[in-house]
C-alpha cells in the first residue's frame, strides 16, 4: 500500500527563506506567517529569543492546521534569526533612523546570527535547532552608510542589512553557515527535515506528486 503523500508549511512569509528552500528543490504547500510579538523578554539572551520565536511561530501555524482540520501529514516549519552584538540584541529596522543606528553598532565589528528553527511533524512531535554565525564588518564611512539606507535593502530586515545585497560588501570575515544570515540554514533545516522522515530530494519520476486531501 502506498504511503499518504506528506507536504510541507512554511510558517514564515520570508521572501528569502522560500527562495533558499526552493533553491534545493522543496516548494512548500502554503506559507502561514504568523503575527506575533517579537519583543524581548525582560534580559532575554538573543540565542532564546530566536528559539523562542521560532517555536511560537511553528506552534501557531499548527494549531491553525488542526483548527480547520487540514493538520494530517504535514510538516510545518519555521525560524526566526536574530542579530546581536555580545547580549545587545540589534532590532529589524523598520525605520531608516533603526537602520542607521544598526549600522553605525556594526560597523567595524564582529555580530553573531542566530537562527532559531522549529519543526512540528505530522504526528505533533517538536523539533529544533539553534545556529549560529559570527561575521564581522569593515569599518563603514559615512558613503557608505548613505549608500545602504538609499538601497532600502535594510527594510524590515534583522540587523538592519541583507547580506545577499549591498551588504555582503561589508563583510570582512564570516564563520558558521553562509545562508543562517541569509535567514534559513539549509543544512540544519535539511537535516531536520530528513531525519523526521521528510523527503527532501525531489522525486525523478513524477509519481509521488499528489494534491494534498
Amino acid at each position: 500500500m502506498a504511503s499518504r503523500p506528506r507536504y510541507l508549511v512554511l510558517a514564515s512569509g520570508s521572501p528569502r527563506r522560500l527562495e533558499l528552500l526552493q533553491q534545493v528543490g522543496i516548494e512548500p504547500e502554503r506559507l502561514m506567517p504568523a503575527d506575533l510579538d517579537e519583543t524581548p523578554e525582560r534580559s532575554e539572551h538573543p540565542r532564546s529569543l530566536a528559539k523562542r520565536l521560532s517555536k511560537a511561530k511553528a506552534e501557531a501555524a499548527a494549531a491553525a492546521l488542526n483548527t480547520v482540520g487540514e493538520g494530517d501529514g504535514r510538516y510545518v516549519l519555521a525560524a526566526d534569526t536574530v542579530v546581536s552584538v555580545g547580549r545587545r540584541i540589534m532590532p529589524k529596522a523598520e525605520l531608516e533612523e533603526d537602520a542607521l543606528a544598526n549600522l553605525r553598532t556594526l560597523s567595524g565589528r564582529t555580530h553573531r546570527v542566530y537562527t532559531g528553527v522549529c519543526l512540528v511533524t505530522p504526528q505533533g512531535r517538536l523539533r529544533q535547532r539553534l545556529v549560529e554565525t559570527r561575521v564581522r564588518f569593515k569599518r563603514l564611512t559615512k558613503m557608505d552608510i548613505e549608500r545602504y539606507l538609499a538601497s532600502g535593502e535594510w527594510r524590515g530586515k534583522a540587523g538592519g542589512y541583507a547580506i545577499q545585497g549591498l551588504a555582503g560588501g561589508f563583510v570582512v570575515r564570516l564563520v558558521g553557515s553562509y545562508t543562517n544570515v541569509v535567514g534559513l540554514p539549509l543544512y540544519e533545516t535539511l537535516s531536520l527535515l530528513e531525519g523526521e522522515g521528510f523527503r527532501t530530494a525531489p522525486s525523478l519520476t513524477g509519481a509521488d506528486e499528489q494534491e494534498p486531501a
